[in-house]
């Protein structure tokens, strides 16, 4: 397939048709505790400038009990966790290619099972390296005394997005990721997403002679950066001058190649993973609509009234998604709510071609007593409907925490929470 550009900023979002309505209270959603929190990420220099963003969970076929959540930790690299939440590998970020230039930076991860390479059949963690602008991968192996992961990235892997180092340092680079096999074909993918603009990429990962795992760019594409409202109005997001409103959180549903991918200050859109056909707004977030103005003195945005166009169930920022798979067709689409600091939980299953399935409703995670805190202002989560040894019988929900506590001070302190899939799934039939 050749290289093309789908440009949608003329795209109505179908979703903003609707007129006012009230906002419900997700005050009253349910909430649960977490059974387990990793130690506190500190990011500073004393901490090795390390930032809990997003975890993925890999289940251990042979000895589930050994499963693991590899997680990164922006410029602190990745953190490999066994299922008691406990520190069992740290992976450096590369260092900067020169003086001045940007070091590596370790955005979101995804997980690649069974790709090919030289030595056999290889389960991969696969993460966006936002500081250089690429794909880095690694091979998981539970057995191995250096640790579980090992890099097997190619040398000659290139820039996802910019044509050299000087735009690279400018990091409107590689940000949120999710893989996907096609199961058709076996071939595996990755969607990759454009940091502080509208694009998103599809790359296919290839394995090179020497056991290592690049890729190439097959197509890009880029959402709106401004939208047509029903009174007729043209309304973007406000933000830093010359930012757009960036997408992260990404998943694709394996049965049906579907990519959902939250645009931060916009909502959910739904689309092929391919990148081909109309992408479709299937959720806002509440402040969908709202007109603000970037004050430079504050750095912050001022909003005017609401018009009454956003959505009931998100608050801006839409981060992490992650999607819950039943062997049946049915589970759930999971989307951090990042201003309320709840989750939203669609059906899996569509009504035909209309939207990402009926809202099931949502919950909290919430302290657990005085030795788990819960989770703030969450970037990432990962899920699992699968057992996982005596611990997550029923399976795993893993948050990142952007507010660890009790923290150290003035100290920017986040971390990840392990959830037992069962009390969620429980909290959502309530």
């Amino acid at each position: 397939m050749g290289t093309a550009l789908a440009t949608l900023t003329a795209l109505t979002a179908e979703a903003g048709s609707a007129g006012a309505h009230p906002h419900r209270n997700d005050s009253a959603l349910p909430a649960v505790q977490p059974r387990a929190e990793t130690p506190t990420l500190y990011d500073g220099e004393a901490g090795g400038n390390a930032d809990a963003d997003d975890p993925a969970i890999w289940r251990n076929p042979a000895d589930p009990d050994a499963s693991l959540v590899v997680a990164t930790a922006k410029e602190g690299g990745l953190r490999v966790y066994d299922l008691a939440a406990r520190q069992v590998q740290s992976v450096p970020a590369p260092p900067a290619s020169g003086p001045d230039d940007a070091p590596g930076r370790f955005n979101n991860v995804d997980l690649v099972q069974g790709l090919r390479l030289g030595s056999g059949r290889s389960d991969l963690a696969v993460t966006t390296d936002r500081g250089h602008d690429r794909l880095r991968f690694y091979r998981i192996a539970p057995d191995r005394s250096g640790g579980p992961l090992t890099d097997v990235t190619s040398p000659e892997a290139p820039p996802v997005f910019s044509s050299g180092q000087d735009e690279i340092n400018e990091q409107r680079t590689a940000y949120g990721l999710a893989t996907w096999t096609d199961p058709s074909t076996g071939r595996s993918w990755a969607l990759v997403s454009r940091r502080n603009t509208t694009r998103v990429a599809l790359l296919e990962l290839t394995p090179t002679a020497a056991g290592k795992v690049t890729y190439r760019t097959v197509r890009t594409l880029d959402l709106p950066a401004s939208f047509r409202l029903p009174n007729g109005d043209s309304w973007s997001p406000c933000g830093e001058p010359d930012e757009q409103p960036q997408v992260e959180g990404i998943v694709v549903d394996p049965a049906d190649g579907t990519l959902y991918a939250g645009q931060e200050d916009v909502g959910i859109w739904r689309m092929p993973a391919d990148l081909t056909g109309t992408p479709r707004l299937v959720d806002r977030v509440r402040e969908y609509g709202v007109p603000a103005t970037y004050d430079e003195e504050t750095e912050e945005c001022v909003p005017g009234a609401d018009p009454g166009y956003g959505g009931e169930h998100l608050s801006a920022d839409v981060e992490g998604l992650t999607l819950l798979t039943e062997a049946d067709g049915d589970g759930y689409l999971l989307a951090s709510s990042q201003g309320d600091n709840t989750f939203a939980a669609y059906d899996r299953e569509r009504d035909g071609d209309d939207g990402a399935g009926e809202h099931e409703g949502g919950f909290r995670v919430t302290a657990a007593g005085r030795t788990l805190d819960g989770s703030e202002e969450c970037d990432g989560a990962a899920v699992l409907n699968a057992p996982l040894g005596k611990r997550y019988p029923h399976g795993l929900l893993v948050v990142q925490d952007g507010h660890d506590t009790p923290g150290d001070g003035d100290r920017e302190a986040t971390g990840f929470k392990f959830v037992d899939l069962g009390d969620v799934r429980e909290s959502l039939d309530d």
